[in-house]
């Protein structure tokens, strides 16, 4: 008899932003430790041959995944909504070695949509994304579920 079983590791990173048009202090830029939690589901291994017998996911595999596509790139990164960017600043790069131009707000809600994506495509056959939760601050987080987000 088989079972689905979810998996959750966490990870801490920090990001800079500012939210175009804001109409609060989010509009100067600030930065924020972030918290994320990302949870898989799959079925163990049954297979006593394989060496991730009775796992998910090898929980270094499911770390590699997320540093590869969301705290390796973004860690210490400067993230800009592109409505922001103009010839004001142009040489901005000069300032900031990763600096990523998104093409939405970077608000913590857009970010969890946007590591979602990145996570999903790398994930394993019989694996897949079952949430995630974003921390901003302390007492505010975002977050995401598959089951929220099929398409029927």
């Amino acid at each position: 008899m088989s079972h689905k079983v979810r998996v959750t590791k966490e990870f801490d990173f920090e990001i800079a932003h500012a939210l175009w048009n804001y109409d609060g202090h989010c509009r100067n830029l600030h930065g924020h430790s972030y918290r994320l939690f990302v949870t898989v589901i799959g079925q163990p291994s049954q297979n006593p041959h394989d060496p991730k017998n009775g796992m998910v996911i090898d929980f270094g595999e499911l770390k590699n995944i997320v540093q590869g596509e969301v705290v390796d790139p973004l860690d210490h990164a400067v993230i800009l909504n592109t409505a922001a960017v103009d010839d004001k600043l142009e040489n901005i790069s000069q300032m900031f070695d990763k600096l990523f131009i998104v093409d939405y707000q970077p608000t913590c809600e857009n970010l969890v949509v946007d590591f979602s994506r990145r996570i999903s495509k790398r994930l394993p056959a019989g694996v897949t994304l079952h949430s995630l939760k974003l921390h901003e601050t302390a007492s505010s987080f975002a977050e995401w579920y598959a089951s929220d987000n099929q398409q029927g």
